[in-house]
């Protein structure tokens, strides 16, 4: 064999080591638990054959003898999703539990640097014990460093968080940071101080899944926006979602040809709506019926079921939608609803998705808790949101739109570009009977029948005053339509508006009510 021949031979069997991870045995234990390897799931997420791995060959910073192992718990490199590059990095479980040390973290940054560089979105699939106790403070820095990438890179291209594993500690601060969070059924989780902790500081005893587990964080805390029920399925959320996006903040969203006529009418939508204003109904079927067949995808399903947010494509074109759903607490806006709705608005906006806003709402929830809780702040990130967004801004009014909970919601008020209503539409301060209360209560109060007079007054207030010709009159509805016609008019106005140019003063941030 000659001298050329030993060094091929040493490149292939490095190469095949790099390969193994923690070893066959520590691979089979992952398949044990109903768990994909780093590897597999990146051949899952990418066009087949497209990953191309950068830093196979790195290594821990001074390993102990015999435990070198290539790679230092993570993989790295990029490939194609849809024929699009995007850049990864999976960590490893099957070398130190996907523990992050410096060179682990140094393969990260590096990959989330090339990925701004290029304009390209960034997944990372987590699955990790957390810092590598013994490189100490080094792994608290490449921490620090991954984090200050997620916020600095934030709304310049597209990043996505699949939390495979564990995700504990410190290290939960970087999915936090990202556009979306994706995690598996039964398999993963994420908290900041694990069981053992809180029952030596509080004295509670809870396991894991209980304190930071898919479901808990996709209908307790909103911070999961999607739940797979295995590796497999979290992972094709994560290709459905990117599907929806462009690779950076200057590309125009992919769009898909559709066979939905644009046309389309959804008579189903004249009955909708009741004519008794207190009875409930749902918006789903409105978004559904609107958005092109099949392209609905919610996003933090079950957390404040109040209001649905969520991606959708109108004639192909992706948009973002955001309504109100009052058939949960009748729509109101609450401190979490007021949460979900401004983060998915400057989503939309960051990565030029035009905003498609359903609103029905008697307003913000009443209650000590409420106030206590500073419902007064997260209602204003919904103005603050809708404010800033440049992108194209449509709206319907369905129903009732009362006071500040209708001002906050892509109202014309705030630069809505397009504002439509449903004849069923009540758009006024509130309610037709507080409103008689108010203006009427000495009337009211001096009469013979009070109820009889209350009753009277309340039904020629909501028959002056509760419908959309009043505000369409003073030019803040653009037209009142039927809403079997809601899709054309949307997907209509939507391409007037495709080249719409809208910046805001030089700044070099606002200060969100956070």
């Amino acid at each position: 064999m000659t001298e050329a021949d030993t060094r091929i031979q040493k490149l292939k069997s490095m190469h095949e080591a790099s390969l193994l991870g923690g070893g066959k045995r520590r691979i089979e234990k992952q398949h044990a638990k109903g768990s994909l390897t780093a590897r597999e799931r990146i051949d899952l997420l990418l066009d087949p054959g497209s990953f191309r791995e950068i830093g196979g060959m790195t290594s821990q910073m001074n390993p102990a003898e015999g435990d070198e192992t290539l790679g230092d718990g993570v993989v790295t490199g990029y490939g194609s999703i849809d024929g699009r590059t995007v850049y990864v990095y999976a960590q490893d479980f099957t070398f130190q539990g996907g523990s992050l040390g410096e060179i682990h973290a140094q393969k990260i940054c590096r990959v989330m640097d090339l990925a701004v560089k290029t304009g390209s979105p960034i997944i990372g699939m987590i699955d990790s014990g957390g810092a590598r106790i013994q490189e100490g403070v080094r792994s608290l820095g490449g921490y620090a460093e991954i984090f200050r990438r997620n916020a600095i890179y934030s709304g310049v291209v597209p990043q996505i968080s699949l939390i495979m594993g564990p995700c504990a500690g410190g290290a939960s601060y970087s999915p936090a940071v990202t556009d979306l969070i994706i995690m598996v059924r039964g398999k993963s989780y994420m908290f900041l101080t694990g069981p053992a902790v809180i029952k030596t500081v509080t004295g509670e005893e809870v396991d894991s899944e209980t304190l930071g587990g898919a479901d808990v964080h996709l209908t307790k805390s909103g911070n999961c926006h999607m739940v797979g029920a295995n590796d497999e399925e979290a992972i094709a959320l994560a290709r459905k979602a990117l599907s929806y996006l462009p690779s950076n903040n200057v590309d125009a969203p992919p769009v898909q040809e559709t066979k939905d006529p644009l046309t389309r009418r959804a008579e189903e939508l004249n009955s909708l709506v009741p004519i008794d204003p207190t009875v409930p109904y749902s918006m789903r079927p409105a978004i559904e019926a609107i958005m092109d067949k099949g392209s609905f995808l919610e996003l933090q399903a079950g957390f404040a079921p109040n209001a649905i947010v969520g991606l959708a494509r109108l004639g192909g074109r992706p948009v973002g939608v955001i309504s109100q759903e009052p058939m949960m607490l009748a729509g109101v806006m609450d401190i979490d609803s007021a949460d979900k709705i401004s983060r998915t608005v400057r989503l939309c906006d960051a990565f030029n998705l035009p905003i498609v806003t359903f609103i029905d709402s008697p307003g913000f929830l009443p209650g000590v808790n409420q106030e206590y809780g500073g419902i007064i702040r997260h209602g204003a990130k919904v103005l603050y949101a809708y404010s800033e967004a440049t992108v194209p801004k449509v709206s319907v009014v369905t129903r009732k739109a009362y006071g500040g909970a209708y001002v906050v919601m892509s109202s014309k008020y705030l630069g809505t570009d397009i504002t439509y209503a449903w004849p069923s539409a009540e758009i006024a301060v509130m309610g037709a009977e507080g409103a008689a209360n108010i203006l009427y209560g000495k009337q009211i109060k001096e009469a013979e029948d009070p109820e009889a007079i209350r009753a009277r007054l309340t039904q020629e207030y909501q028959e002056d005053f509760l419908n959309p010709y009043v505000a369409a009159k003073a030019g803040y509805i653009d037209d009142v339509i039927e809403p079997a016609e809601t899709r054309q008019k949307f997907i209509e106005a939507l391409a007037a508006l495709q080249n719409k140019i809208e910046t805001n003063p030089p700044r070099k941030h606002g200060n969100m009510p956070v």
